[in-house]
């Protein structure tokens, strides 16, 4: 069939980001009297066959020839118009929108359309000589459409252009381009349309002169972990916002000054109006970042979504990973735009009257509304979270279930492609921008500082500290080396120090600019924290400290806003730290007759489970409980909170 080959071309295109950003662009089919359309706010790389709207083409041709009176407004024509295309949907699509440009594609006589907005084309359709360096390259092959509103204006001039092409030649033209837009293709095979479009940027390619660079250069780190948590109180003081940095070396030749910004500090398209609206925040490092901030809003009526700091990079803001991710790809575009633009007489961007229409246009604000929607959020959601020792056992259920929360959620481990396949899951069942992975040995310094840097180039900032990696090394006083004792202390004690101290400074930071707003830092510790263990000092000494630096760290970072508890697990009888077949601590007891008159693990694990009132091992569903509960009680800090199934009970 051929819409299925339309959706074939359709996620050909979508997929692939040097002709699709964000969702944008839009494709047709036309079969006799029916075309097919993209539906408005859905994406090209995932676009299905039901996601295409059938519309009557007869209908949508006669809208072009409609005379309005001449005393209605544009407004009111917008809103006939809107009516009319509406109206256009054969029975039982009411339910979809069709794109804003299905007007433009029903004129081409020609089965497919395809409209995207390269970044190569549009530094043509951006360049001050644009037109006289379209009509060089491509003679009479491209139509040039000077800038003109969208909808009926902008399907009327191109109906007219049409005609007189016509008239000219003989036949209808197969590629327009847009001034400050985009390209059309029209063919009737999708065989031609991959034709065309390979004619079109082989020719545009060998025509420039300057091309962006997006090589990786060396950042500040420090600075960036400064500005991030900053950025995202000032766009969001409730904490539902994502700061996320970016930087290469085009980038970095843009933010040098304010001058070498300024091709920058107009929108190009519409598109980058859509997404990260019509201009950036310049500011130096040392700037007053909430004035910067209020300045801005009360000029522009909006905060911004793009942040540029001199020397640094660049800065994407939104209220979910979503919407700042979408705003750091169109603002990427922007740069590539402004390099190409170069090879083609210089920049030239939207005029201000043109850039107003856009920011109030009703279906431009849909498509941003469709595009942005998402599932209902969780009880962490909007939360930026770090959990160490998050390959396996605890950490992992605990990554899972945060993330399943709407938490975004830094997996950190020391082993690294654990914590790396646990990511993956997580994006895989999720979202794609839930987890990331980062390497950490929680017992050196320099690693645990480069993980919390990590986590907030990431995501902007950091909310919840969960302090899970540790290790157990069972033995008695006669048993156990040295050695051993220095690792469960390291791992366990100082880890849990180490964590917390690069992770407060990030919280802090955000206190600051949001003087109301509370962060955590959980300590997963252990019913072992609570009551000594038999043969295992070494584990049970380093809980037992670490819920003294629980209550130390709650004293001393209350006045910052930041939450300090404990949770006390009894024992996870199905995780690895018990159930490995030869490390697992069911077979360390053994070894070491821990458990009197034990023969197997298996008398062991019932030796186990009998100490506890409920009867079973803890699960990580338990844990995750108590985590959401010392998370959302805004009224508890420097609590060790006892999840054993009644084997251990506060006095």
């Amino acid at each position: 069939m051929s819409l299925d080959i339309l959706v074939e071309m359709s996620r050909r295109y979508g997929a692939d980001e040097d002709y699709v950003l964000a969702g944008g662009g839009n494709t047709s089919y036309k079969d006799e009297n029916v075309m097919y359309v993209k539906g408005s706010g859905t994406a090209l790389s995932v676009i299905t066959g039901e996601q295409f709207v059938a519309m009557d083409l007869g209908l949508l041709r006669d809208i072009i020839t409609h005379e309005y009176p001449s005393d209605m407004s544009n407004a009111e024509q917008e809103a006939q118009l809107h009516a009319s295309v509406m109206a256009s949907r054969l029975p039982g699509e009411e339910e979809k929108r069709p794109s804003v440009e299905a007007i433009l594609h029903a004129i081409f006589p020609y089965k497919f359309v395809l409209h995207v907005h390269p970044a190569l084309v549009n530094g043509l359709t951006c360049g001050k000589d644009g037109e006289s360096k379209c009509k060089e390259l491509f003679n009479d092959e491209v139509v040039w459409v000077n800038l003109t509103r969208p909808g009926l204006g902008l399907a009327k001039v191109c109906h007219g252009l049409f005609e007189k092409h016509e008239a000219e030649f003989g036949d209808s033209p197969q590629i327009i381009i847009l001034k400050n837009h985009g390209i059309f293709v029209a063919a009737d095979t999708v065989d031609e349309v991959d034709m065309i479009m390979e004619y079109v940027f082989t020719t545009l390619e060998s025509n420039v002169t300057d091309a962006p660079d997006f090589s990786d250069v060396p950042f500040d780190k420090e600075a960036v972990c400064a500005i991030a948590p900053a950025l995202r109180m000032l766009y969001s003081d409730d904490g539902k916002s994502v700061a996320v940095f970016f930087t290469n070396k085009t980038a970095v030749s843009f933010a040098a000054d304010e001058k070498s910004m300024r091709p920058l500090m107009r929108p190009f398209t519409p598109d980058h109006i859509v997404y990260y609206k019509d201009e950036p925040l310049f500011v130096a490092y040392d700037s007053d970042l909430s004035s910067a901030f209020s300045d801005y809003e009360k000029r522009k009526g909006f905060k911004p979504q793009i942040v540029a700091v001199k020397g640094l990079g660049f800065f994407s803001l939104g209220e979910d990973i979503k919407e700042a991710e979408r705003a750091r790809l169109l603002f990427l575009d922007a740069l590539k735009i402004a390099a190409y633009a170069k090879s083609f007489g210089g920049f030239s961007p939207l005029p201000e009257k043109f850039v107003t229409f856009i920011l109030g246009w009703e279906a431009e604000k849909y498509r941003s509304r469709a595009i942005s929607s998402g599932p209902a959020p969780g009880r962490l959601s909007g939360k930026i979270a770090v959990v160490t020792g998050g390959a396996q056992g605890f950490g992992k259920g605990i990554a899972e279930a945060m993330v399943k929360e709407g938490a975004f959620v830094a997996v950190a481990d020391l082993n690294f492609d654990g914590a790396k396949a646990t990511a993956d899951e997580l994006c895989d069942a999720y979202d794609a921008h839930s987890a990331i992975a980062v390497r950490a040995d929680v017992s050196d310094e320099v690693s645990v500082s480069d993980m919390i840097s990590d986590v907030v180039i990431a995501y902007g900032g950091l909310d919840i500290l969960v302090s899970n990696a540790g290790v157990l090394v069972a033995g008695g006083l006669g048993e156990l080396s040295k050695e051993s004792f220095d690792l469960v202390t390291k791992v366990n004690y100082t880890g849990y120090f180490l964590c917390t101290k690069f992770a407060c400074e990030i919280m802090k930071i955000q206190r600051r600019f949001a003087p109301a707003y509370m962060t955590d830092i959980v300590e997963i510790n252990s019913k072992s924290g609570l009551e000594g263990s038999n043969k295992n000092f070494a584990y049970s000494g380093s809980k037992f400290g670490g819920v003294g630096l629980t209550q130390s760290f709650a004293l001393e970072l209350a006045p910052f806003g930041i939450k300090v508890n404990a949770v006390c697990p009894g024992n996870f009888l199905e995780g690895p730290l018990w159930s490995d077949p030869n490390r697992g601590l069911f077979k360390q007891y053994l070894d070491s007759g821990k458990v009197p008159g034990a023969k197997s693990v298996a008398d062991v694990r019932r030796f186990y489970e009998a100490k506890v009132p409920l009867g079973r091992g803890c699960e990580v569903e338990d844990v995750v409980r108590a985590i959401l509960y010392v998370i959302e009680q805004r009224y508890e800090t420097g609590q060790a909170v006892p999840v054993t199934g009644g084997q251990v009970m506060l006095s």
